[in-house]
C-alpha cells in the first residue's frame, strides 16, 4: 500500500519552509501588501525560489532543478498556504512547470528552475482540467486576442498562451499589455492579458496535452495549499478560545465549541489524508484522475468552512481588518473555484468511476 506518511525529509522540508516564513512573513506584513501597488512579495520569492531552490522541486536535476516529486511540492505548499503566502510557487513552480515538462521546452525550464524568470500559464484561473479553455488567434504569424483571470500574470517574465492553431505559445510578458482586475484574494492577484499583434512567440508544443498536465497538477496540489489554510484556521482556533475567557472561564470550554471544534478536526484530517493521496499519485501516475477528483471535491468545502468557522469563533476581534483571518477566509473562497468548483469535480469523478446520473 502507499504509504502517505510524511518522510523524514518531507518532515526536514516542512521546517525549513516553515522557519523561512515565519522569519519574513508575518501576517501584519501580507496585510500591508496586499494594501499597496505591489501585492507579491518579491524578496521572499527569491529566498524560497533561487535561495532554497524550490522553484525547481519538478524539473530534472541535469536541466538545474531538485528532481524531487509532487510529494515535496505538496508540502511548500501546504506551508504556502498557513501563511498565505503572496508569491507565484503554484503558478510558476507548478503549473507553468508542467506545461513546460510535456512540450520539453529544457531552456526555459531551466530558468524556472533557477528562479531567473516567473512562468505563468496564460489560462484563467477558474479552469477545470479537462475543461475548454480560450486560445488566442493565430494570424500572419502575431498573436491577437485577450484572456482574463490570469493569475501572478503581473509579476510574470513569460506567459505560456495557448493559441487557436493548437500550439502553446511562449511570448514575454513584455511584449503583452498586462492589466490587473479586482481579485477577492488579495495575496493572488488576477490579470486581463492582451495581445495586439504580438510577434516572435515561440511554439513550445501542442497545447492540449500540456494544459491538461499543467491543470490536473494544479488541482491536485492546490488540495495541498487548501489543507494549510485550514489548519491554521483550526490550529489558531484552537489557540484562542484557550486564551479567550467568558464567565471566568475559557470560552474553548463550553461544550457547543468543543463539538464544533471536533467536527472541524475531522474535516481537516480527512482533507489531510485526500490531499496526501493526490500528492501521491501525481509522483506516481496510479489513479491520478480520480485521486485529483476526490481531492478537489472535498477540499474546497472544508477550506472555507474552516475559516467561516476561525471568523465567527475569533469573535470581534476576527471581523477586523488587522487580524489576518480574512485573508485566509478570502483565499479559502477563491481556491474554492480554482481549477474547477468542487462540483465540477464531483462531476468528474462521477464519469471516471461510471457512476453518472440519469
Amino acid at each position: 500500500m502507499t504509504d502517505l506518511l510524511y518522510s523524514e525529509e518531507e518532515e526536514a522540508l516542512r521546517a525549513a519552509v516553515r522557519d523561512l516564513l515565519t522569519d519574513h512573513c508575518a501576517p501584519a506584513d501580507v496585510i500591508t501588501r496586499t494594501e499597496s501597488d505591489a501585492p507579491h512579495d518579491v524578496p521572499l520569492w527569491k529566498s524560497l525560489a533561487g535561495g532554497m531552490g524550490l522553484a525547481g522541486l519538478l524539473v530534472p536535476e541535469e536541466l538545474g532543478g531538485q528532481g524531487a516529486t509532487h510529494r515535496e511540492a505538496a508540502v511548500v505548499l501546504e506551508e504556502l498556504g498557513r501563511a498565505v503566502a503572496p508569491v507565484p510557487y503554484l503558478s510558476s513552480a507548478v503549473v507553468a512547470t508542467e506545461a513546460l515538462l510535456e512540450c520539453g521546452a529544457d531552456d526555459l525550464l531551466a530558468e524556472l528552475a533557477s528562479a531567473t524568470a516567473i512562468g505563468v500559464l496564460a489560462v484563467g484561473l477558474h479552469t477545470a482540467p479537462g475543461a475548454g479553455c480560450p486560445a488566442v488567434r493565430v494570424e500572419n504569424g502575431a498573436l491577437h486576442g485577450e484572456l482574463t483571470g490570469i493569475a501572478d500574470a503581473v509579476i510574470a517574465d513569460v506567459l505560456l498562451v495557448p493559441a487557436d492553431d493548437g500550439g502553446l505559445y511562449a511570448v514575454p510578458a513584455s511584449a503583452a499589455t498586462i492589466t490587473p482586475q479586482v481579485s477577492l484574494d488579495l495575496t493572488r492577484p488576477l490579470a486581463r492579458v492582451a495581445l495586439d499583434g504580438v510577434r516572435g512567440g515561440r511554439r513550445l508544443g501542442d497545447a492540449g496535452p500540456a494544459v491538461h498536465r499543467a491543470l490536473r497538477a494544479a488541482a491536485g496540489l492546490l488540495a495541498s495549499e487548501q489543507l494549510g489554510v485550514a489548519d491554521w484556521a483550526l490550529t489558531e482556533t484552537v489557540r484562542y478560545l484557550k486564551e479567550r475567557k467568558q464567565f471566568n472561564r475559557p470560552v474553548g470550554g463550553f461544550q457547543a465549541l468543543k463539538h464544533r471544534l471536533a467536527q472541524l478536526w475531522l474535516e481537516v484530517v480527512h482533507l489531510r489524508a485526500a490531499a496526501r493521496a493526490a500528492a501521491d499519485a501525481l509522483a506516481s501516475g496510479e489513479d491520478t484522475d480520480v485521486s485529483v477528483a476526490v481531492a478537489q471535491a472535498y477540499a474546497a468545502p472544508v477550506a472555507v468552512h474552516a475559516t467561516e468557522e476561525a471568523l465567527q469563533l475569533h469573535g470581534g476581534i476576527g471581523m477586523t481588518w488587522e487580524h489576518p483571518v480574512h485573508l485566509y477566509l478570502k483565499r479559502a473562497k477563491a481556491d474554492s473555484i480554482a481549477y474547477g468548483t468542487a462540483g465540477a469535480h464531483r462531476s468528474a469523478l462521477a464519469e471516471l468511476v461510471g457512476l453518472q446520473g440519469p
